[in-house]
């Protein structure tokens, strides 16, 4: 009897999870359609800012139970509504909703012949939850990349948790200039070293030129720490640039060195403005050795090493790496994001085999 049991209680799980979809497909398209609806007023310029604060405040008077149109939320569903009309993706699915004749004499009936509500139930928008939305377009800057978070939120079901673990991450940059994209995405390592260090980085912040020497780099990087440090991600904290190493009667220089609070240990930083070339490793590894015997405290962990080059053969690499013992990667750096043409053909490829096997 306890299997009929628990697929009862599967049957019941399924019904919620439906219908708390339904629920969601309705509050994405009202927010969408007040979004509409605020933005043509504004737009034709019958209201202003102070109209969309009384809104706010008529709503809390007089509708007290409905909850969650304050006037920045109000601003919100504007902002939803403008950053995501003009998108293809919406265009093609989202239709008109026909008012019913027998609301033709009804007291708002003059609104319709103003605004035309639209449906937006069966598009990817109504897909995620407003808590997503609201992380994707708060910390997303290009279309592209919004798009991009909101189809792998579908897709691997994230919550809203790990979405905004995996922005802070830069999934986006990181599939974008890998070689094999979908790799990245697909990427499940349970190592958390794995998860703290990614194999390409993106400086566009730095507006470095094409020719760019390595202290160019360093220099570009140390006064733009706070983007470099939410490009490397979360619990990296910065120590010192060019860290003095004695050893012997000679002195070493780190270009930068940090301490990661997750992992607790020394992260030393290499930069190569040039292609990557094997006798790094074992400058890197000298200096990892020199760290752990004369720096690194008791309690933690062995010291790590992250080489930064401008390009790089992934084949060199293993080969240089196979024989090391010391924690050391090799990562490639980008001083800008691919032109949009290039961006919106690796999206449509990343999505596009998953997007034919559902069809299927």
């Amino acid at each position: 009897m306890e299997n009929h049991f628990i697929e009862i209680a599967q049957l019941i799980r399924q019904a919620r999870n439906n219908a708390l979809k339904a629920v969601n497909k309705e509050l994405i398209n009202l927010y969408w359609n007040i979004g509409h609806y605020i933005s043509l007023k504004i737009k034709n310029a019958e209201w202003g800012d102070k109209t969309v604060g009384e809104l706010a405040d008529f709503l809390k008077k007089n509708h007290s139970e409905l909850k969650g149109f304050t006037r920045t939320a109000l601003y919100r569903m504007v902002k939803f509504y403008e950053m995501y009309c003009s998108n293809q993706f919406v265009a093609a699915v989202k239709q008109q909703i026909q008012k019913p004749d027998n609301q033709k004499h009804e007291i708002g009936a003059t609104l319709w012949h103003q605004f035309e509500s639209e449906d937006i139930r069966e598009t990817i928008l109504a897909k995620i939850s407003w808590s997503h939305h609201r992380i994707i377009f708060g910390r997303c800057g290009t279309d592209e990349e919004r798009i991009f978070y909101i189809k792998l939120s579908i897709k691997e079901n994230y919550s809203v948790r790990e979405l905004d673990r995996q922005i802070s991450a830069s999934l986006f940059e990181r599939a974008i200039t890998s070689e094999n994209p979908k790799t990245v995405i697909q990427s499940k390592s349970k190592s958390h070293i794995g998860q703290v260090f990614k194999d390409n980085y993106v400086f566009d912040f730095l507006n470095l030129p094409e020719n760019h020497s390595e202290d160019d780099l360093q220099k570009g990087l140390l006064l733009k720490m706070k983007d470099f440090i939410l490009e490397l991600g979360r619990d990296f904290i910065f120590i010192a640039e060019e860290y003095k190493l004695m050893v012997g009667n000679s002195d070493f220089y780190i270009d930068l060195l940090f301490y990661h609070r997750g992992l607790q240990c020394l992260v030393a930083f290499e930069l190569k403005a040039g292609k990557f070339k094997p006798e790094h490793i074992g400058q890197l590894n000298f200096y990892l050795e020199a760290i752990d015997r004369d720096v690194k405290k008791e309690h933690e962990n062995p010291s790590m090493g992250i080489l930064l080059c401008k390009d790089k053969d992934n084949q060199v690499v293993e080969y240089s790496l196979s024989r090391s013992l010391s924690p050391t990667m090799v990562a490639k750096y980008r001083t800008q994001l691919p032109e949009k043409e290039l961006l919106q053909q690796k999206l449509h490829d990343i999505f596009e085999e998953d997007e034919n096997l559902n069809n299927d």
